[in-house]
């Protein structure tokens, strides 16, 4: 059974950062891509950046350059650093864990869902 959980979230105003972070329960959990996705209201849940068990990672074209995703295999955990917000990047953010070390395929585990607001 998959546990993820997030946290991090929070209240940014614009051209603010903010770090997100998910911790995974297992013990191979380095064998696993990774994800963040996130959902506004109203509208349909997104990739925002994905990173593989080796390192490798991918971003959606809005984030780049602002968003960084990263993983400790150690701390069983991935985070997600994102700078230079905008109100457009409010909502919810999940966790998301993958059945493979690749992220080709939908993900098979969803963390909770932690609430990021850009707002002055």
């Amino acid at each position: 059974q998959v546990h993820l959980v997030e946290s991090g979230g929070g209240l940014v105003q614009p051209g603010g950062s903010l770090r997100l972070s998910c911790a995974a329960a297992g013990s191979i959990f380095s064998t696993y891509a990774m994800g963040w996705y996130r959902q506004a209201p109203g509208k349909q849940r997104e990739l925002v950046a994905v990173i593989s068990s080796t390192g490798s990672t991918d971003y959606a074209d809005s984030v780049k350059g602002r968003f960084t995703i990263s993983r400790d295999n150690a701390k069983n955990a991935v985070s997600l650093q994102m700078s230079s917000l905008k109100p457009e990047d409010t909502a919810v953010y999940f966790c998301a864990l993958y059945a493979t070390g690749s992220y080709d395929g939908s993900p098979f585990g969803w963390g909770q869902g932690t609430q990021v607001t850009v707002s002055s």
